[in-house]
């Protein structure tokens, strides 16, 4: 043995050594000043075939990213489709799977598509996140709601969505139809601060005849606080096969239609706070 002379004459005695203290957890480092081992040749011969211990390892934050690049290799995608599903660069997924079989090619036509279509998906979740931070944003802009803010928030709302007397048909009813639960609650949350007496609505459902009605109703009742029974007969409104219907599934119920009883009063304040309004407007019009 080339070594075996001088201090390192006893080169099985000091493998048995230097193993025993590979196996209790020590470092090279730890092993090589324990026993005074200064040739790095000489170190690996004796530490040849034992495994450094767990805690020498040093954590790779790459190594999900490894596993799963070889993961949708061995599914047969392309450099450039893990590159847009993963982020990372083709030199490092090259490094990873290397040694994994080449998927089938594909069609070069379907390959781009494929690889459109997965920065096309990419893309649509960057605009998510971008329009979920935006809503938050703008939702603390609003912050707490006075009296005079939901005051005038419901007279707009109302002359949006509400009905309108007209020359020709004197009704002066208050009658509000909406689809959208955010709106009814706070219309209902107006009708409140305008002191409308609850026993005053009436309310009744107006959905498709394909639809649930039964559980539409439910769902309106529980939204407004009221039992189902107090409900006035459901409109139903008939299909016209013609029509492609997009409000279909199980989150489609229908209109809420909510009248306020002897609301004639009422109404011509509307229409004076509207009137009042859109004067206010021109005013502020430079």
């Amino acid at each position: 043995m080339a070594h075996a002379h001088g201090k390192y004459a006893d080169f099985e005695g000091l493998r048995e050594r230097a193993v025993a203290l590979r196996r209790a957890g020590l470092s090279r480092r730890q092993i090589r000043d324990r026993l005074h081992v200064d040739n790095n040749d000489i170190l690996n011969r004796l530490l040849e075939g034992e495994p450094p211990p767990q805690w020498t390892k040093r954590p790779n934050a790459k190594d999900d990213l490894r596993d799963r690049a070889r993961e949708l290799r061995l599914q047969g995608w392309t450099y450039d489709q893990i590159q847009v599903e993963l982020g990372c660069s083709k030199s490092s997924i090259s490094l990873w799977v290397r040694d994994l079989p080449k998927p089938e090619r594909r069609d070069p036509t379907e390959q781009a598509k494929l690889a459109a279509r997965k920065r096309w998906e990419h893309e649509l979740a960057v605009r998510d996140k971008e329009r979920k931070q935006t809503k938050e944003a703008a939702t603390r802009e609003i912050g707490t709601m006075t009296d005079r803010d939901l005051f005038v928030a419901g007279v707009a709302l109302y002359w949006a969505e509400g009905a309108k007397d007209k020359p020709y048909d004197r009704r002066e009813t208050v009658n509000f139809v909406n689809s959208d639960p955010g709106v009814i609650q706070l219309y209902l949350a107006w009708l409140t601060l305008l002191g409308v007496e609850p026993e005053r609505l009436q309310y009744r459902v107006m959905i498709h005849i394909t639809a649930d009605i039964e559980g539409a109703k439910r769902y309106w009742a529980d939204l407004v606080g009221v039992n189902v029974s107090v409900f006035q007969k459901t409109t139903i409104k008939k299909h016209n096969p013609k029509t492609v219907r997009k409000n279909v599934g199980e989150n489609y119920r229908g209109c809420l239609v909510i009248r306020v009883s002897r609301g004639a009063e009422l109404y011509r304040r509307i229409e004076g706070w509207w009137t009042g309004m859109v004067v206010a407007a021109e005013l502020r019009t430079p």
